[in-house]
């Protein structure tokens, strides 16, 4: 691809961000809905606008971008903010998790699909897109109260997640190929352990040194290099960035005193890449793909929405929600972006002769809850805080 076309490409992404920006304010439609569907226009399963190997930026922007959103969410985890809502953002996350995917792996083998298929996807369908909630909540200028209960849970529930997908790969692999081996637990211990091990490394040093290299507020050189340091050793270790980045977030948040300049930082550089992820990750999604997906992908998206509901409930009733928040906080957690799909990357190179349908299903389906979740978040946030602006 030439350099013109690399230029035009980006500045037409970037003026459709904008174009976002500006209708989401006028319709109410989240912009991460909008910028999803600007990119399924814009790709090869619509009007094939952008060069064939913009596509392949997805995958670097999305670790990028993903990054910076784990380590934003994990701000959500100081202390004051967990002393408010720990209780209900641990109880809230190991429910909605354990709840999908039992819900969906049971309700998929019972409708004939083999058990470590029904495992799997179970697994994968435990997967938030934090990228897209936390836009949506920006963008309704959600702050306190409910919003931080969502950011809490969604900066941890995507830790279980993977944690439940971890396992349930190991255990899909003994089933397929007749054994149990431990080197794939040790696997398991690494991918958790050792990204959390990662976060704190990089999360000391920076709660003491960022804002304090120079004069003023932190350098947008000091987030950037935070950012890039922590992706790229993650991948590099093969653990996870976004529970790297997390955990570097959190520990910043509660070690630094100054902690908020050092977000803010990172909230100004974030929006080019978000618009950027968003739009690619539209253009990478195959319409064609829903066609194929039949009986199985609806039962896919009923059994997901019906266990994040009831999930929702459960759990807030056991935290002692208020009903309000316990009706809403389910929808609210419907979004699946990315991490499904990095999940099921891993899937289709783990069991390969699985590996078509973990795909195919997992891509289409992302299509239907990114279209459909963010406006469930919206609508979750606004009907909570008018609830609650009432009493």
């Amino acid at each position: 691809m030439d350099m013109a076309q690399v230029f035009v490409a980006l500045g037409g992404l970037f003026l459709a961000g904008l174009a976002a920006d500006a209708l989401g304010r006028r319709t109410r439609v989240p912009r991460v809905t909008l910028l999803l569907l600007m990119g399924v226009v814009a790709g090869p399963s619509v009007l094939a606008l952008l060069p064939e190997a913009a596509v392949g930026w997805y995958e670097p922007l999305s670790i990028l971008a993903l990054t910076m959103v784990a380590f934003l969410l994990g701000s959500a985890l100081r202390h004051d903010k967990v002393a408010a809502h720990g209780r209900a953002i641990l109880l809230v996350s190991v429910t909605i998790v354990l709840m999908t995917v039992f819900a969906v792996s049971a309700g998929l083998f019972a409708l004939g699909l083999p058990a470590e298929l029904a495992l799997v996807l179970g697994a994968i369908a435990t997967a938030t897109a934090p990228a897209a909630t936390e836009e949506t909540l920006r963008q309704t200028g959600a702050k306190g109260g409910f919003a931080d209960l969502i950011r809490g849970i969604v900066a941890i529930d995507d830790a279980w997640g993977m944690l439940v997908f971890a396992l349930v790969i190991v255990a899909a692999q003994a089933m397929t190929q007749g054994g149990f081996d431990l080197h794939h637990l040790g696997l398991v211990a690494w991918e958790v352990g050792g990204a959390a091990l990662l976060g704190l490394a990089l999360g000391l040093p920076a709660a003491v040194l960022t804002g304090r290299l120079s004069p003023g507020e932190p350098t947008q050189l000091e987030a950037l290099g935070l950012v890039f340091l922590c992706a790229g050793l993650a991948l590099w270790l093969d653990i996870s960035f976004l529970i790297a980045g997390m955990v570097a977030g959190a520990v910043i948040a509660n070690r630094a005193h100054h902690h908020e300049r050092a977000f803010h930082e990172i909230e100004w550089i974030e929006r080019p890449f978000l618009i950027l992820f968003f739009i690619l990750a539209g253009a990478a999604m195959e319409l064609n793909a829903l066609a194929a997906l039949g009986w199985i992908g609806a039962a896919y998206v009923i059994l997901r929405i019906v266990s994040r509901l009831t999930g929702g409930w459960i759990g807030g009733r056991a935290a002692g929600l208020p009903p309000v928040q316990r009706r809403w906080i389910g929808p609210a957690l419907l979004p699946q972006a990315g991490v499904a799909v990095g999940m099921a990357l891993v899937a289709a190179s783990a069991l390969p002769e699985l590996g078509k349908t973990i795909l195919t299903l997992t891509i289409g389906t992302t299509v239907v809850f990114e279209l459909i979740g963010p406006i469930a978040t919206m609508l979750a946030v606004r009907r909570v805080q008018a609830a609650e602006t009432a009493t």
